[in-house]
Order: C-alpha cells, then structure tokens, then sequence
C-alpha cells in the first residue's frame, strides 16, 4: 500500500466517523434535517474509502477476528438488526402496522399514488391549474387522473421535484 494511504487512512475514518456521528444524531433527533441529510448521506459513503483503504492495511490482524465468536456475534446482531428496520420500514409502505416509516413519508406515498384529481384539493387549487401548472413547469400530464407518480416516471424526474413544482403553482 503507498504510505500516504497508509498514513491517512486512520485519520480520514476519525474525521468523516465523527462528521457521520454528529449528523446522524442530528437526524435521529429530526434537527435540521435539510442541513444534514445530505451531509450524512455522502459524507458517509466517502468514508467508505479510507475505510476499506484501513481494511487493506490492516487486512491480516483484522482477518484473526473471524476465527474467533465475538465477530460472528456482532455480525448477526448487527444483520439482525438492520433486517428489522428494512421489514419495518417495507411493512409500513405496504400499508402493515409495523413501525419503521416516518408517518410524513407514509404520507406522501399516498400523495404520490393519489390522482392529481385528489392531490388538487389539498392545495386549495382545482384540477385544470394543477394539470396546467405541471404542464407549464414542463411535466407530461394527460389529465386530472394522473397520479405523482406516474407524471415524475412519464416525465424522466422524480417525484420530489413534481412535488417541488406544486407548491409554486398558484403562489
């Protein structure tokens, strides 16, 4: 491995873990969610990289944790706990009880399957200047039926930014 990997790694993984930390509690306590998704979001997977140039590094005493329970422990627990919040998450989404899922994320699902016929009302806006707002914001809308979803799919964006464009319409 060239030395400068070898000597930056250790501290890369200390700064971006530390950045990861403090934006993740920030997140779980829902401050500044704006401020800190993306941070955490990106600044997480660059940790990756120095991540596994330490794994690489360290490749041989790091190995010797399999030969022994606790890393086959921390492992299942670990993969336990992960598959309980994707089935929660999942569960919520499909409608189940199961917790998980934000409820303002459950909400706007239903939003995004709804037509623009429902979504219309709930903006204090009628379905013609919702179909011809979208339309003008460059969206492709056939009609009142069309839902969130299927105008960001016909129309190659997501569906955050088909939300994005009904809040302007009107204001």
């Amino acid at each position: 491995m060239p030395k400068i990997f070898s000597r930056y790694a250790t501290p890369f993984i200390t700064g971006l873990f530390l950045v990861s930390a403090i934006s993740g509690v920030a997140l779980f306590f829902n401050v500044q969610m704006g401020l800190f998704h993306n941070m955490h979001v990106w600044l997480s997977m660059v940790l990756l990289i120095p991540f596994m140039l330490h794994i690489w590094k360290n490749w041989r005493p790091f190995s010797n944790y399999f030969k022994h329970w606790p890393m086959a422990l921390a492992l299942i627990v670990s993969l336990a706990g992960g598959l309980y919040y994707a089935y929660g998450s999942v569960a919520a989404s499909n409608g189940g009880s199961e917790g998980g899922g934000r409820p303002e994320f459950a909400l706007l699902g239903k939003i995004q399957t709804a037509p623009v016929s429902d979504v219309a009302p709930l903006l204090d806006l009628s379905d013609d200047d919702v179909t011809r707002g979208l339309q003008t914001a460059g969206f492709i809308v056939a009609g009142p039926d069309d839902t969130i979803a299927s105008i960001a799919k016909n129309s190659s964006r997501s569906p955050t930014e088909v939300y994005g464009a009904l809040l302007k319409i009107g204001n």
